[in-house]
């Protein structure tokens, strides 16, 4: 018998196991969050004896006669503090790694109450945060700090709030305290575990698959493979190409194909079950290299061929122009596979109703893109299938696709169960879709004075093994290429090629990422040529309102590239090591397809209810819909009430994606208070009690080729620009990072997502990677190169606010292109620093080079 002492209480445990999975499983203590279960992540941090431990290391066994204590075990004034001070400092994005930084947060105040900044950092340098870029969290402990020791009063917001204030999450205590449910804090009474056999091999054929064993064994419920599917086998969030499982007789495109779904009582009896699965396979030679699948009698990776998309943009004859222009450059750059590495891995729960129908948690980024696959592969109609989201732990492009949710949602189908389907860590970087790496072939020209004439491109991308989106990831790569500047000749030529390796989807700068690297180094290189400065020849061309874009839209009046580039330059001209970079991103899904916001305002209990079907994912809509029903309707916060979306009850208000929700869910949300405004005139809401109003926008675009003078390709467009400053030994000193949003509905996010998105792309340009050896991946957690807070550099978001778009109170999201313009900018700074002009990323030769064992 092991005695252990949680929160207070004492606890006899038969049996040995993992703190965390004590806490969590048996004490339903779900603060502690399981990100990894590999001691790399530290979102299960919890205290013993006052130290910061993780719990998924120690054993109980280990831990006889300590204290532990979890978030929940914290006093209801250490609660609330904690609860004001993250969420006034604007510290809750995803909220995932939360209670483990309130937790380290906790260990080191009361040792330290008024610890300096460095010792802050310090004391969550083993967590990892990748919403945030760590600059909220800091402050929000240093200011807990603070109130902690000067016992001052703390207070929710309350009353009217305004487009434009910076005020708390509306989401922020359930996070900070953990009493907020994501699908794997779900503990129903006779719920089952299921979770997938996967492919031994990235090319296979599947021969047979042995059961026996399996079901053999006490507590198994079920094996299933794709004979068991009542509607179609493949599912595909725009393209139906994914198997749900590989049936028997047919190959394996990448080695996270499921092969069969065991379900079982438990965890542990399922893994051991899944161990005892045997698959018979003919392996085939994988298909691992774009340019070798793009070959005249390469295998087929699948049967409609290798190429999943092509696109060619062509404005004037560019080989003409290029050939006359004064300068000219051309040079090959290379990008590198990217894990998202969101805190919480994908998870679901899904449970029977109504006979034949199957509800589902999920964690994704668009329940109506859940409920649109599930449907495909249960044959079932869509009222058959509800999905609704719980909070999610972080998406950043990777949770468009379904992963767990449709097996999930077979199993409670087949077995009338409730079951969950986790994915472990490792199978999460298995799994899930990532950046596409790229190989780009780009050539710039520009006159005398250093105006571009003229761009041309060749890219290749490594789509993987399904579509995913790696056609819409490929075209915003193409039209987005030549970026904010006055381009009116292009050439631009793309490929996404189906390999064996994993597939890659969207990701945050959904492909502009990529091209913008390569564009914007080559314009350094012209400025070389002209005798200009590169912040110089950004703002000769840097697109102003009234040109046209390099696609023949014409640019509104919001158009503010100009504007982010002045206010960096002091910063860029007044340092040795500095580089620049710009950037521009659509806000919406453009080029002509429907892009419906949805809002439907319910008013129950005497409050409105905000229902949308728009996934947040760590980026604040519902905080952002709140503050739009406040201004628009004239309502306290106390009035107010935002749900979760959910398919039965929440209009669809498509993907979160694109930087689209703010600007048109917004705007939708704005003409349903429009109308409900008309009926609080003489009424208070208990006298509209029952009442719904109803809004809908849609982004009216022209689709791409449209034989117009000026297409509108999106309805709007963020631009950026940001420096980097290196220190005198190559590290970095700072990123200044301005801005065009348009409107700023909530400051402090604004700010949030800035610091995070070029935090995120720090890694991206000096540290991370996802290692692949012969279509396996090779990463872990603790391996994939993200920066901790201990080595970010500070990072200065400049908000540059410009009216001109006349929906959404003039928002332009910014979720995207806050990661687009850091590596260019990262790499130009290292090429004044040591004048190695690098084509390739992640850098090498910095001090942030992973030494070589």
């Amino acid at each position: 018998m092991i005695t252990v002492l949680v929160n207070g209480k004492k606890y006899e445990v038969e049996r040995d196991k993992k703190l965390m999975r004590f806490l969590r499983d048996d004490l339903h203590l779900t603060s502690v969050k399981d990100g990894c279960s590999q001691g790399a992540c530290g979102t299960c941090t919890v205290l013993v004896d006052g130290k910061a431990t993780r719990a998924c290391i120690p054993t109980l066994s280990k831990l006889e006669g300590k204290e532990i204590l979890t978030v929940e075990g914290l006093s209801d004034r250490e609660k609330d503090v904690y609860t004001y001070a993250f969420a006034t400092a604007g510290a809750v994005q995803c909220g995932f790694c939360i209670p483990g930084m309130v937790m380290c947060a906790k260990g080191l105040l009361d040792k330290n109450p008024d610890p300096s900044r460095l010792e802050v950092i310090a004391a969550i340098r083993n967590n990892i945060c990748r919403c945030t870029g760590y600059k909220k969290i800091i402050e929000g402990i240093l200011l807990s700090a603070k109130i902690f020791r000067e016992n001052l009063s703390v207070e929710e917001e309350s009353g009217k709030v305004t487009v434009g204030q910076a005020m708390q999450r509306i989401d922020a205590k359930e996070k900070v305290t953990g009493t907020g449910e994501y699908p794997d804090d779900i503990y129903l009474d006779g719920m089952i575990y299921a979770g997938a056999v996967r492919s031994e091999y990235p090319r296979a054929k599947v021969l047979a698959i042995h059961t026996e064993e399996a079901l053999a064994m006490e507590g198994v419920i079920g094996v299933y493979t794709a004979e068991d599917i009542p509607g179609n086998v493949k599912v595909g969030h725009l393209k139906q190409d994914w198997d749900t499982m590989i049936p028997v007789g047919k190959v394996t495109h990448y080695l996270g194909d499921a092969i069969c779904l065991v379900a079982a009582k438990d965890q542990e009896t399922l893994e051991n079950a899944k161990a005892k699965i045997k698959v018979d396979y003919e392996v085939l030679e994988p298909v691992l290299d774009p340019f070798e699948a793009m070959k005249e009698g390469a295998p087929l990776v699948h049967a409609s061929g290798n190429i999943l998309a092509h696109e060619h943009l062509v404005r004037g004859n560019a080989d003409e122009i290029i050939a006359a222009s004064k300068y000219k450059v051309t040079r090959h750059y290379e990008t590198p596979w990217t894990e998202h590495a969101f805190l919480e891995p994908e998870c679901a729960v899904a449970m029977p109703f109504d006979e034949d129908g199957v509800f589902i948690y999920s964690t994704d980024q668009g329940t109506y893109d859940t409920q649109h696959e599930c449907c495909i592969m249960l044959g079932l109609p869509p009222e058959k299938v509800i999905v609704e989201n719980k909070l999610v732990g972080g998406g950043f492009g990777g949770k468009e696709d379904v992963s767990v949710q449709h097996h999930a949602a077979l199993v409670a189908y087949l077995t009338k169960r409730i079951v969950k389907v986790k994915l472990s860590r490792q199978e999460s970087i298995v799994v899930h879709p990532k950046r596409h790496p790229m190989w780009m072939d780009i050539t710039t020209a520009c006159d005398e004075n250093g105006y571009l004439t003229a761009m041309k491109a060749v890219v290749v991308s490594d789509t993987g093994a399904y579509a995913s989106l790696g056609g819409p990831v490929l075209q915003r790569a193409c039209t987005h290429a030549a970026g904010p500047y006055n381009f009116q000749v292009i050439d631009i030529d793309g490929k996404a090629v189906y390999t064996n390796n994993p597939p890659a989807g969207a990701f945050r700068g959904f492909g502009v990422t990529q091209t913008c690297f390569g564009s914007e180094r080559n314009l350094d290189l012209l400025a070389e040529m002209v005798g200009i400065s590169p912040w110089e020849i950004r703002y000769r061309n840097a697109i102003r309102p009234g040109q046209v874009l390099p696609n023949g839209q014409i640019a509104d009046a919001s158009t503010g590239v100009a504007e982010t580039l002045e206010a960096v330059k002091e910063t860029y001209e007044s340092e040795p090591y500095a580089g620049v970079a710009c950037a521009m991103k659509n806000a919406g899904v453009g080029v002509g397809l429907p892009d419906w916001g949805r809002c439907r305002l319910l008013i129950k209990n005497g409050k409105v209810q905000i229902h949308a079907g728009a996934s947040c994912i760590g980026q604040g809509l519902g905080t952002v819909l709140t503050q739009v029903v406040s201004e628009t309707a004239g309502l306290t916060l106390e009035e107010i009430e935002y749900c979760r979306p959910n398919t039965a009850n929440s209009p669809d208000s498509g993907t979160t994606s694109g930087s689209r929700q703010t600007l048109i869910t917004g705007e939708a949300a704005k003409r349903a208070c429009q109308k409900l405004r008309e009926d609080l005139r003489g009424n208070v809401l208990a006298d509209l009690e029952g009442r719904e109003y109803y809004g809908e926008y849609l982004a009216k675009t022209d689709k791409m080729g449209s034989d117009v003078p000026n297409p509108v390709s999106h309805v709007a467009y963020g631009y950026a620009t940001q420096v980097c400053v290196l220190n005198e030994d190559g590290t970095v000193k700072k990123i200044v990072a301005a801005h065009d949003v348009g409107r700023a509905v909530n400051p402090v996010s604004v700010e949030g997502q800035i610091e995070g998105g070029v935090v995120m792309s720090l890694g991206y340009a000096l540290t991370e990677k996802y290692e692949l050896k012969d279509g396996y991946p090779v990463s872990r957690f603790g391996t994939l190169g993200l920066f901790k807070a201990d080595k970010v550099p500070q990072v200065e978001p400049i908000i540059v606010e410009k009216p001109g778009v006349e929906v959404g109170y003039g928002a332009i999201g910014i979720g995207e292109i806050t990661s687009i313009p850091t590596a260019p900018a990262i790499a130009g700074a290292y090429y004044r620093w040591n004048k190695d002009f690098q084509t390739k990323l992640p850098l090498v030769g910095t001090p942030y080079e992973k030494k070589k064992k």
